[in-house]
């Protein structure tokens, strides 16, 4: 069973910066790709980046292209989502998952956090 926990949310104005963190259990993090999702009040989920399993093959939404940046750190089990330039329309809770071995989908997902921008 792999468990993911994300954390680094909170309350931030508007143009502002954070950057969460996704720990992962297990010896395997390495051999698979990961991605990063959000979900807004009243909406539905929407990806917002993934990264390959190697970390040099990343993807982005467009909304969120050029203001965040997706990155792996192998050795700590962990993937990040540096996210500057924060706009109001950013807030949402973000999930990460794991992408499926097959690269169909994803398998596991975190509980989420809280991201909340100001205007």
């Amino acid at each position: 069973q792999v468990q993911l926990v994300e954390s680094g949310g909170g309350l931030v104005q508007a143009g502002g910066s954070l950057r969460l963190s996704c720990a992962a259990s297990g010896r395997t993090f390495s051999s698979y790709a990961m991605g990063w999702f959000r979900q807004a009040p009243g909406k539905e989920r929407e990806f917002v980046a993934d990264i390959s399993a190697s970390g040099d093959i990343t993807s982005y939404a467009n909304s969120v292209k050029g203001r965040f940046a997706v990155s792996r750190d192998n050795a700590k089990n962990t993937v990040y989502l540096q996210m500057n330039s924060l706009k109001f329309e950013d807030t949402a809770v973000y999930y990460c998952a794991r992408v499926r071995q097959s690269g169909l989908g994803y398998d596991y997902w975190g509980q989420g956090t809280q991201v909340t921008v100001s205007s």
